[in-house]
Order: structure tokens, then C-alpha cells, then sequence
């Protein structure tokens, strides 16, 4: 049973890439003759032509996040199976697919833009600096989420931190002989591929454990490690650090992908999967995280649809586009591919009973040990699979860190302007907004010390959610322009604003004038006065 329902989802999403996909090139008329940013505006640093697999590593690689895995993990157990697997196929092919597209494709329409610059070509200056600092917030809350994470993990798994050192090293050898020594990337990755796995292999025989350094403990000092990394990730040129790391591991991704893949189906031919979900496929309308509705649609914050999506469409990868035709691969494909992650992590809670799911009450616990489990079926050690699961976990978390600080930079030098010091100075005032988030102590309403992951979640589902429909108004805009229909944008744009908008007045009734009320308050503001200043799109 789980094996054809995982076949069944996979055919799904496929049918909708070659179908929908489809539709939406023909929409737009790509043109694969037409020069991209990349190409008229290349200058090494960050518009750089990059063929369409390393492209696609590097932008599924920083879109995926955990939120795939957390997301569709905590609405399963919350909710049960049943919703999440829904809300991630339809989500994925005709919102969060849609969206990618779009947003990919004006970025590089219009010189590689962002969608708050191209905000304020259609709407006007006071809207694209609103907008601004709106996704600024939201990156913000995302770089706090996943520092978290990501520290926990290393602190929970040495041999995740160890392998992802590793992982550093290498890129930054891979791209200086790329770049400098202008060897093909297909020759280097011929070497380096096999020593990304072997990486693996030695992060396991050397796992990394950092002490407490004096007042710091451990995942703090570990804290500090990742803010300096993505100091330096957001600095440097794009193909000495970000472009080859992303690259690199996003066979890692692959290759977890390819364990769970084999795992599901063998287990299924060989009778060591159970026959029937051991999970519900659906606990009740009501649950911890709230009401089904909204908060179904905001905890599955990636998967199914994500606004962070945008900024990196038109923030990095929009600059490295070679050519119109891999608009759909890479925005599109990516999105599905992130789909298949999320139905993945799900089938994880389908091997649990709803009593060990909830003891464990970890996503990433959870989602490492069904990958140990699909890695036993294969005849590989289970141990191993575990620390692949979370191993690829980390991965996801360290690529979207420091793309998101490099495009947090961006969104503050278009904000202040660019001057002598902007890239320094932006990169700065960006990490230092989580870095006061994750250095204070965050209880919850009982008084318990929580992780700032846990307190930050809510409010960052409702602000990325509600970011995914702003850039759906800003396309909305953008064709109504051009005097061209465009349903297949308003239909998601009206469901995501009910949405998300609902999700952000309950998070704040909840929270009251707490610093995540406030920040909720904020947002909200700032999406309202967005909605009123182009009221003329949405009829």
C-alpha cells in the first residue's frame, strides 16, 4: 500500500510537469533564443551563466530548506496523513508550481529584478519599499528558524556537523578549479562526487563535538561557527562558495532521495513495508497548531507552496539563467521535486503508530529514522541511513542559510541604495536581527524555555505563505499590464490572501503583544497597505 501510494503521487506530479508545465510555457511563449540577464549583464559575481543541472542543484538545493520535512511531518501529526498529502499535491502543482514559474520567469524578464524592484515598476515607490521590508522580516525569520536547526542537529548528530565541513572544504576547492583552473564541471565532478560521499563516511568516523567555550554552550558556539559561514557565504563572489557547495550537495539530496525511493519500492515488492499505514489518515479538525483551517495550509510552510521560493528565483537564480527553456526545470521541476520530498517525509509518519510518532515528536528524528529504515531494506546499515536522513536535513538547512543571507543582503542594498561598504554592512544588520532572536531566551505561555525555532514556526508559515501571495499579485499586475488573462494566478492569489491573512489575526489574538504578536502585526499591516495600493489588480 505505501509503495503505490507513493508511485501514485510521483505519477501525479509528473503528469503535472509535463501537463500544466507545459501550459505555462506555451502561456508565456518561452523563447529559448532570447538573451538572459546572465548572459547581457554577466560580471562573475553574481550574474553568472550556469548550465541547467548545476542550476537546478543550486536552486532546489536553497529553496528545499527543512520545510519540507518539518512542514509536512507536524501538520501529519497534527491533522493526520491524509490533509497533508493532499494540500501537497494540489499545492504543488497548481499553486507553489505556478508561483515558482512566474516569479522565475519576470525576474528575467526584467534584468534579473527582484519582485519588490519589479513592485515598484507596476505599482509605485512607496509599495516596492513596503514590500521590501516585508520580505526582509520574512527572511529574517527564516535564517532564525534554520540557524536554529541547524545547530540542533549539529549538536544532536557530530557526524552531520563533521561531513558538513567537509562538504565546505570541497566546494571551495571544486570552484576554484572550475572557475580558476577552468576545468569542466563534468570532469570535476567526476572526482568530487565520489568524495562527497566519502565525506559521509568520514564525518561518521570523525563526528564533531564542540564544548561549551566558556558561557557559550555547545550549539551556541555552533551558533556563532554558522553566522561567521554565512557572513562569508553572503561576501564572497557566487562561484567561489555558494554556486559549487550547492551544487555538490545537491547530489547528496538526490542521493537521499534515491535511498528512500529504492527503500519504498523494495520494501513494498519484498513485503518489508507494512500493508496497511500504521498512522491515521486523519485525527480530527482540531489539534495543537490550531484549526485545520488556515493553519494546515501554514504549517506545511514549503511543498506545497512557498514565498521564500520567490526571493530566490529573483534573487539568485534569475541571474544565473542561461536560457528561457530552463525556466520550467528549474522552477517548476524544483518545486514538484521539493513535492516529492514532502510526500516522502510523510510516508516516514506512515511507518510510525500515532502513539511512537508522538513520542518521538521530532520531524527530523522522524524523517532520519524512516531513511535508516529504508536504507535496512536495501542492505545498507541502518545506522547509516539515519545519519544520511539527517545529514541531508543539515544540508538542506546550511543551503538555504547562506542563500538567504546573500539575498537578505540584496534586499538591503536595494532598500538603502549601494554605497563603499553596502555588501559588508547588509550582510551584517542581517544576521544580527537572529542572532538577538536565537541568543535570548524564548519561553512559552506556561513560562517553559523553548527552542526559538518552535516559538519563531507559526508566524513564519503565516508571513512566508502570505509573501507567496504578494509575489502572486505583483505577476497578477504584471499581466493585467500586458492585457493578458491570467486565472491561473488570481485563484491561487485569492485562496493564498484568505489563507494566510485568517492565519495571521488568529496568531496574533493568540499571542497578544508578545515580540511574535507585534512582528505578526507588522506583517499584517504591511500586506494590507500592499492589497490596498493595487486594489485595481484584484478585479
Amino acid at each position: 500500500m505505501i509503495t503505490a501510494l507513493f508511485l501514485i503521487c510521483v505519477l501525479a506530479l509528473w503528469l503535472g510537469y509535463k501537463h500544466y508545465g507545459g501550459f505555462l510555457d506555451r502561456f508565456f511563449r518561452i523563447n529559448p533564443r532570447a538573451k538572459t540577464p546572465a548572459a547581457a549583464k554577466r560580471d562573475n559575481i553574481d550574474f553568472v551563466p550556469a548550465p541547467a543541472p548545476v542550476l537546478l542543484g543550486h536552486h532546489f538545493s536553497s529553496i528545499a530548506g527543512a520545510g519540507p520535512v518539518v512542514g509536512p511531518i507536524t501538520a501529519a501529526l497534527a491533522f493526520g496523513w491524509l490533509p497533508a498529502l493532499l494540500w501537497i499535491l494540489a499545492g504543488g502543482i497548481f499553486i507553489g508550481g505556478a508561483h515558482d514559474y512566474a516569479a522565475l520567469l519576470i525576474s528575467v524578464r526584467h534584468q534579473g529584478r527582484s519582485i519588490a524592484e519589479i513592485a515598484r515598476q507596476y505599482l509605485n515607490r512607496k509599495t516596492c519599499r513596503v514590500f521590501l521590508v516585508f520580505i526582509w522580516l520574512t527572511l529574517v525569520y527564516v535564517l532564525t528558524v534554520f540557524f536554529d536547526m541547524t545547530a540542533s542537529t549539529f549538536i544532536t548528530e557530530g557526524s552531520v556537523a563533521s561531513s558538513s565541513l567537509f562538504f565546505i572544504l570541497l566546494a571551495v576547492v571544486f570552484g576554484l578549479l572550475v572557475n580558476i583552473g577552468k576545468i569542466s564541471y563534468w570532469k570535476t565532478s567526476l572526482i568530487f562526487v565520489p568524495l562527497l560521499f566519502g565525506a559521509v563516511a568520514l564525518g561518521m568516523r570523525f563526528p564533531a563535538v564542540l564544548p561549551a567555550l566558556g558561557a557559550l554552550s555547545g550549539q551556541q558556539a555552533w551558533l556563532l561557527i554558522l553566522l561567521v559561514y554565512c557572513f562569508l557565504a553572503s561576501t564572497l563572489p557566487v562561484w567561489a562558495l555558494l554556486q559549487p557547495r550547492d551544487y555538490l550537495c545537491s547530489f547528496l539530496l538526490y542521493g537521499s532521495i534515491a535511498v528512500s525511493l529504492a527503500g519504498i519500492l523494495f520494501g513494498g515488492l519484498s513485503g518489508r513495508l507494512p500493508v496497511f499505514f500504521s498512522y491515521p489518515a486523519f485525527t480530527g479538525l482540531n489539534s495543537g497548531e490550531g484549526f485545520i483551517f488556515p493553519f494546515l495550509f501554514v504549517v506545511i510552510a514549503c511543498g506545497a507552496v512557498s514565498g521564500f521560493h520567490s526571493i530566490v528565483s529573483s534573487g539568485t537564480t534569475a541571474k544565473q539563467i542561461a536560457s528561457e527553456k530552463d525556466i520550467r526545470p528549474i522552477g517548476y521541476g524544483a518545486m514538484l521535486i521539493e513535492s516529492v520530498v514532502g510526500v516522502i517525509s510523510l510516508i516516514t509518519v506512515l511507518l510510525l503508530t500515532r502513539n511512537a510518532a508522538l513520542s518521538l515528536n521530532n520531524p527530523l528524528l522522524i524523517y532520519g529514522q524512516g531513511l535508516g529504515q529504508f536504507a535496512g531494506i536495501i542492505g545498507l546499515p541502518v545506522k547509516t541511513g539515519y545519519v544520511f536522513g539527517l545529514l541531508a536535513v543539515s544540508t538542506f538547512l546550511l543551503t538555504t542559510l547562506d542563500t538567504c543571507t546573500r539575498l537578505s543582503r540584496y534586499i538591503f542594498e536595494e532598500f538603502c541604495g549601494k554605497f563603499k561598504h553596502s555588501v559588508f554592512l547588509g550582510t551584517l544588520c542581517s544576521l544580527g536581527l537572529p542572532a538577538l532572536f536565537l541568543f535570548i531566551k524564548i519561553t512559552d505561555a506556561a513560562g517553559n524555555i523553548i527552542p526559538p525555532w518552535k516559538a519563531v514556526w507559526p508566524i513564519f508559515g503565516a508571513a512566508n505563505q502570505l509573501l507567496a501571495a504578494l509575489t502572486l499579485l505583483v505577476a497578477a499586475v504584471w499581466l493585467k499590464k500586458l492585457r493578458k488573462s491570467c486565472w491561473f494566478i488570481k485563484l491561487p492569489l485569492y485562496f493564498m490572501l484568505i489563507v494566510t491573512l485568517t492565519a495571521l489575526i488568529l496568531l496574533i489574538w493568540k499571542f497578544q503583544l508578545s515580540l511574535i504578536g507585534l512582528v505578526g502585526l507588522a506583517l499584517l499591516a504591511l500586506a494590507v497597505y500592499m492589497l490596498f495600493e493595487s486594489r485595481g489588480a484584484l478585479v
